[in-house]
């Protein structure tokens, strides 16, 4: 379904081309017809307030929001197990899952990214990907309630992603720290903790340091690649 894939790159981080594309998107969500008018509505209001901002104005709002505080992390495990290590399991896990349909990350990607995830899930029947989707549901649905308190454009994808992966199932997530993207000591305070590390042999090999990597990936990973490109079997380096 083209529709996840369209909502992957409406969140991932902003770049020029992503800009160009949006004709292009807007029409396939609507031609795909997947989502309610009225979340199509709201995507609408979106497109409009991304036409209408400037390039760095974007990028440096996607970081306040998405990188800067750990209550709306894209990073879907961040979200159940925080720094622990049962974390490290439910990536390798989910990286199986990618291997076993043929999909093989990058060095630099963690398989918890919601962007890379609604890019797998766009390959898949329609019933297997809400199935998968149904799993992070819960996530979803609190990122939507978080976003829609801060009163961001960015909610109205979250919303669209509630509605296809269904009714959430209650699962105890790590709180809102209701710190505000802007303050940057108290965003420190709530960042510092103890390393945690992993076994020699753990494909993680380190979860603190691969944050690192994790705050970077926005930027490294294009934002037309989500939508442009055709993913599909083998020939795939999600």
């Amino acid at each position: 379904m083209k529709t996840f894939k369209a909502l992957s790159a409406l969140i991932s981080y902003p770049t020029s081309d992503l800009v160009a594309a949006l004709p292009d998107i807007r029409d396939l969500l609507h031609e795909e017809r997947l989502l309610a008018q009225e979340r199509l509505a709201d995507l609408d209001r979106l497109f409009g307030w991304i036409e209408e901002t400037g390039l760095y104005e974007l990028e440096e709002t996607y970081v306040l929001l998405f990188d800067r505080s750990r209550a709306l992390s894209l990073n879907l495990f961040e979200h159940i197990h925080g720094e622990s290590r049962d974390r490290g399991q439910a990536m390798v896990d989910l990286k199986a899952l990618y291997e076993r349909h043929g999909l093989h990350m990058g060095s630099e990607e963690l398989p918890d990214f919601l962007p890379l995830f609604l890019e797998f899930l766009s390959i898949l029947p329609p019933g297997e990907a809400r199935e998968h989707l149904g799993d992070a549901a819960h996530i979803v649905a609190a990122l939507n309630e978080r976003l829609t308190k801060r009163e961001t454009p960015y909610a109205a994808v979250f919303a669209a992603i509630e509605d296809l992966a269904g009714e959430a199932s209650p699962v105890e997530l790590v709180a809102d720290d209701g710190v505000a993207p802007d303050d940057l000591a108290a965003l420190d305070a709530a960042w510092e903790e103890t390393a945690v590390t992993f076994g020699p042999g753990e494909a993680l090999d380190g979860c603190s340091r691969d944050r690192l990597a994790m705050r970077m990936r926005a930027h490294q990973r294009p934002g037309g690649t989500a939508f442009g490109d055709n993913v599909s079997g083998d020939q795939a380096n999600v």
